[in-house]
Order: structure tokens, then C-alpha cells, then sequence
């Protein structure tokens, strides 16, 4: 099920990605899981506001590097013309971008950006033909069901995104209202897929690997996003592979999973410095500290945290403790 993915004149090697996550997908987190497999990985929400107001300081969130493409820019903002400049701002910072009319959360909806949108099929469309106009990249579009439970707009939206120029959507099928409860019900990107010609990318509720090739086995969707199920767990993309090939794959090791935690403090030191990948890898932890014996302690030895010293000694002591698990099959 692993193919490449044409998004526009962007081609990937295989089509599962990492999703565009606040506070989580920097520089840093972004290697670690291309280093893991992901074929395309994007940065955090960037606000379009913040672009044109503030321009150096929102730019940062854009840093790259070599080893970081191809890279999708997300952006979230409420007006045509806001997001059409943002987009002709950061052209040359990425190979793709995205604009979010999913994020639930209240700060982003109160602007009227994020799922805010799917309340108003009209803007959506004139935002989508105003960044179509101002930019050449590849350009899609992330959005959920619906505003609320049972008024499903997503496939309004999909036949609006492909009319006016975008040439791929991420479907979240939850409503705005569910936030990230209940059941993500995957049934809806099958009907996406049904209703327009562009690929159709999955998200939610993809917590392992199993979890990836039954969304795309169940739906026929082109491709897969991980959000959460990325977090503590960059090795996901390389599990799907694995599985794909072998249909099998082993559970990550302790050992693994220090090392996956020792690239990452390294990535967050050469980045920002000592002081700033501590506090920010504290974090991270605490999802890398689940699925084994001992777990709980070790997340709250992390809380006391102060210095390099510190979360090399809670990595020495996951080293220490023994695996417990069989092959799966």
C-alpha cells in the first residue's frame, strides 16, 4: 500500500507524512522523524498575521535545513488577502503549502481561521483561488468534517478545494466540536474520495503502524498523516514500512528508544542551546516514557528535570530496564 504520493509537480517517495503540529513539528522534531522515514514532513501552524505584522520573529518557525525537505508550510489565517500575501512571503522557504481549516482549538477558531472556515464555504473558496494566484506551489488544504456532529461539509469543501485549484486535501473526520474525542470516522474519507479526482490524505486516529495501512486498506485514501501518533514515537514511519514490506515488524527496544531520544536532545542543543532543548525534550519525555516498566516513574523523575545531566540520567536508567515483548507477527 506504501506508493509514491503526487501532490502537484511534487512527487514523494512513499505516502506517509508527519502532520503539521503547534509546538511539536520544529526543526529538530522534523529530522528525527525524516531520519525515521517520514516523506514530507511540515512546520508548525504559521500565522499569517504574525507574518505580515511581525515578519523576522514568525519567520523563524520557517528555519530548514538541508536534511529537512521537501518541507510543507502550513499556514492559518481568516482573509483572502491576508493568506494570498503570507503565501507570496514564504515561497521560497518550502516545496509545498498548506492551509489549515481544521485546528479546533478555541484561539485559532476565535479569528475566524482554522475550522472556523468550514462555517463559510464561500470565503473558503475566494481564499483558495486568492492562493492559488499568488503562489506556483504545490497547494493543499487540511480541514475536518464539519463544524458540528451530522453537518458534514467536507465534501462541499473537497469539490471547492479542487475547483479552485488545490491540488491535494487532508481530511481529519472528526467535527470541530469533537476536538480529539470519541472515534475519528474514517467512512468519510472514502466518501471524499468519491467526490473528487485529487489525492485524498487520512488523518486521525493513527497511533500505530497497523493503524496506517488499515486507514488507507479501509478507505482507499492516497496517503496518511501521523500527528499524535508521532509523538514519543518517530520510529512510527520506519514501523510502517516494515510492516508493509514484511508484514511484520518489532516493537521499538529501550535501547531504541534512548537513542531516538539522545537525536533528539542533540538536534534541540545544536539548535537552540542547552537551556532550550531541556525544557522543551522535557516534554517529549513524557511521551517517550510509555509502553515499558517503570514508565510513570521516569515521567515523574522528568518533572524535576534541570539540566543535560538529569535527562541523561533518566536515559540511562530506560537503557537499564529489560524488554519485555514478543515479535509481532
Amino acid at each position: 500500500m506504501l506508493k509514491p504520493l503526487k501532490i502537484g509537480d511534487l512527487v514523494l517517495p512513499h505516502n506517509v507524512v508527519l502532520a503539521p503540529l503547534a509546538g511539536i513539528t520544529n526543526l529538530p522534531f522534523r529530522i528525527l522523524c525524516r531520519r525515521e522515514g517520514a516523506a514530507l514532513a511540515f512546520t508548525e501552524m504559521v500565522s499569517v498575521n504574525g507574518l505580515v505584522r511581525e515578519g523576522v520573529n514568525t519567520l523563524a518557525l520557517l528555519k530548514s535545513s538541508p536534511d529537512d525537505r521537501p518541507l510543507g508550510i502550513q499556514l492559518f489565517g481568516d482573509t483572502p488577502e491576508s493568506l494570498a500575501e503570507a503565501a507570496r512571503m514564504v515561497a521560497g522557504y518550502g516545496e509545498l503549502l498548506d492551509i489549515n481549516m481544521g485546528c479546533p482549538v478555541r484561539k485559532v477558531v476565535g479569528t475566524g481561521a482554522g475550522s472556523a472556515l468550514l462555517r463559510e464555504p464561500g470565503k473558503i473558496a475566494a481564499i483558495i483561488r486568492a492562493v492559488r494566484a499568488a503562489t506556483s506551489l504545490p497547494l493543499t488544504v487540511k480541514i475536518r468534517s464539519g463544524w458540528h456532529c451530522g453537518d458534514d461539509t467536507f465534501c462541499e469543501i473537497g469539490r471547492i478545494a479542487e475547483a479552485e485549484g488545490c491540488d491535494a486535501i487532508t481530511l481529519h473526520p472528526r467535527s470541530r466540536s469533537q476536538m480529539f474525542s470519541g472515534v475519528a470516522a474514517w467512512d468519510q474519507l472514502r466518501e471524499l474520495k468519491g467526490c473528487v479526482s485529487i489525492p485524498v490524505i487520512g488523518s486521525g486516529d493513527l497511533f500505530t503502524a497497523d493503524d496506517c495501512l488499515r486507514m488507507m486498506r479501509e478507505t482507499g485514501c492516497d496517503g496518511v498523516m501521523i500527528a499524535r501518533g508521532a509523538l514519543g514515537a518517530p520510529w512510527i514511519f520506519r514501523q510502517v514500512a516494515e510492516l508493509a514490506e514484511h508484514a511484520t515488524f518489532k516493537p521499538v527496544t529501550n535501547l531504541q528508544r534512548v537513542e531516538a531520544m539522545q537525536q533528539h536532545l542533540d538536534l534541540f542543543c545544536r539548535e537552540a542551546g542547552e537551556a532550550i532543548a531541556v525544557r522543551e525534550m522535557k516534554k517529549h519525555v513524557g511521551w517517550y516514557a510509555r509502553g515499558f516498566a517503570g514508565a510513570a516513574d521516569i515521567r515523574r523523575a522528568c518533572n524535576t528535570a534541570r539540566d543535560l545531566q538529569d535527562l541523561h540520567t533518566l536515559m540511562e536508567r530506560i537503557a537499564a530496564i529489560p524488554d519485555d515483548y514478543q515479535e509481532r507477527t
